[in-house]
């Protein structure tokens, strides 16, 4: 790709871009939130077809004016929200719009099911059945479906972008081994993704941009996360999780015992004014549910619940959002946007700012609280009507916190603040949950980056299946992220609060 330029109007997304990649290798394109990563991916896909510049496979210049026409010159794009249908087999999705036929007419079962076995066990799946439905497969078997797909049109290029988004850590190693398959039979692969220690891993060669710029191109044995996170955001990252000073008031809540049965059992922790607690555990240790009943959207079987003091019992989700209690869902798509909604109507969904008669008083309030928080968190673009199902993954989750924020919670309870989001984002997500818990409120936070936990928060409470194994106070204990990843696996010492 030389020179390659695309506007959106007169917003230059992609300005003056230059990239190569081989038969065989791996060309991972990293940089912040809207630098323009993904939308040089889809020029390249045919997705965009008024870019300008050039773009020759094999020698040869094309000229790639629609997905079809990139499929036809064999390249194939793996995107990071899936594009399957459940409600049809794995085999009609991997053969979608090229099903094979009998005469012509007829479709022909037993070929599709027998091609589909084929391509199933390029990724790892041949225990799957190729009549299964996509709606019963896993979050992580629908990644792999996509890849088999993009794998049916024997692609020569193949494009995946934030393919280990919905991943646990094994699940991502296995898709790795999938990738070093594919360099074997001489696939040349590019990679995006916000995790630099899988750039580091699966890449051979690693290109920068930001602003829609290329900052760099080099080789992944001349270069070190430190050196890409500085041509991503433009400054050293020195101390990323610095040390703040930490003012501790009364306690805010307390759990005594809680079990919800078949998710966690017996949990005990406080979380008080001016403290981020930090919730660590595995995939299934009952993080997410733990959460889910703090804030009432699931019920809990036995113990016992304070806020502020006060006994809570069977409360509902509306109650918690009354008592100033607010809850960042893990999943910001299904749980926590409302996607075909502009973002000033996102933010100001959870609570009204201005409680006055006066329309006219609310709606200056609200605009000026919106613009503040936008203005804070640097969502781009800054636009309250700008439709937030259009954000790139990082500028939709500051939207979400935003949202929150704006109800000005004396407890912030945060699932996964920083998934899928870039370095740049990350530090901005953190400084805003600093900045509102230094006020005098609390923050819990929920992270399977367990460096995220180490470093941000001030105690960590270790969950292993479902079963609290203590308390690590970050200022007396080993709060590393190898020890978080011990304990949190079942190994080493149980640490006790006090």
């Amino acid at each position: 790709m030389q020179h390659i330029v695309k506007r959106f109007s007169s917003f230059l997304a992609v300005n003056d871009i230059s990239i190569q990649v081989r038969p065989g290798e791996v060309h991972a394109i990293c940089g912040e939130n809207g630098a323009g990563k993904s939308t040089l991916m889809k020029v390249l896909a045919g997705e965009y077809p008024d870019y300008e510049g050039r773009i020759s496979i094999h020698g040869t210049e094309v000229k790639l004016d629609s997905p079809t026409t990139a499929r036809r010159c064999g390249i194939a794009i793996i995107h990071q929200e899936l594009g399957l249908a459940g409600p049809i087999s794995v085999a009609e999705n991997i053969f979608a719009g090229n099903l094979p036929r009998k005469k012509g007419i007829l479709l022909d079962r037993r070929k599709l099911y027998e091609d589909a076995k084929k391509y199933l066990g390029m990724v790892g799946l041949s225990y799957v059945r190729p009549e299964t439905l996509v709606s019963a497969l896993s979050q992580h078997e629908a990644q792999l479906v996509e890849i088999a797909k993009a794998l049916s049109n024997d692609p020569k290029i193949l494009i995946m972008d934030e393919p280990t988004s919905a991943l646990s850590r094994e699940e991502g190693k296995r898709l790795f081994s999938i990738i070093e398959d594919l360099k074997k039979r001489g696939l040349a692969i590019l990679y995006i993704s916000h995790f630099l220690s899988e750039v580091f891993e699966v890449s051979d060669y690693i290109t920068t941009m930001r602003d829609g710029r290329h900052v760099a191109t080099e080789a992944k044995t001349e270069t070190t996360p430190e050196k890409v996170i500085y041509h991503m955001v433009g400054k050293d990252i020195k101390d990323f999780y610095a040390e703040r000073k930490t003012t501790v008031g009364s306690t805010v809540l307390e759990a005594k015992s809680l079990t919800r049965y078949g998710f966690f059992q017996n949990i005990s922790f406080d979380v008080h004014e001016g403290e981020i607690l930090g919730i660590c555990g595995l995939s299934g240790a009952g993080r997410t549910e733990l959460a889910r009943a703090l804030v009432g959207i699931d019920q809990w079987d036995e113990g016992e619940l304070f806020y502020e003091g006060e006994s809570i019992r069977n409360h509902s989700y509306t109650e918690s959002i009354r008592r100033n209690i607010a809850y960042l869902a893990e999943d910001r798509k299904l749980q926590g946007l409302m996607l075909n909604l502009p973002i000033g109507e996102n933010i100001t969904s959870a609570k009204a700012i201005c409680q006055s008669r006066s329309f006219w008083c609310q709606e200056e309030q609200e605009k000026n609280a919106v613009d503040g928080l936008m203005e804070e968190l640097q969502v781009n673009p800054r636009n309250v009507k700008k439709i937030v199902g259009q954000l790139s993954g990082g500028n939709q989750q500051k939207v979400l916190l935003a949202k929150w924020l704006l109800t000005d919670p004396k407890l912030l309870i945060l699932d996964e603040p920083t998934r899928g989001v870039d370095v740049g984002a990350k530090s901005m997500i953190h400084e805003a949950i600093k900045r509102h818990v230094d006020k005098g409120n609390a923050a819990i936070i929920i992270s399977s980056d367990l460096m995220e936990v180490g470093g941000l928060s001030d105690r960590v409470l270790l969950l292993y299946h479902g079963r609290q194994r203590g308390i690590i106070e970050k200022d007396k204990d080993n709060c590393s992220e190898v020890s978080l990843l011990m304990l949190a696996n079942g190994d080493g010492k149980a640490y006790e609060e006090g």
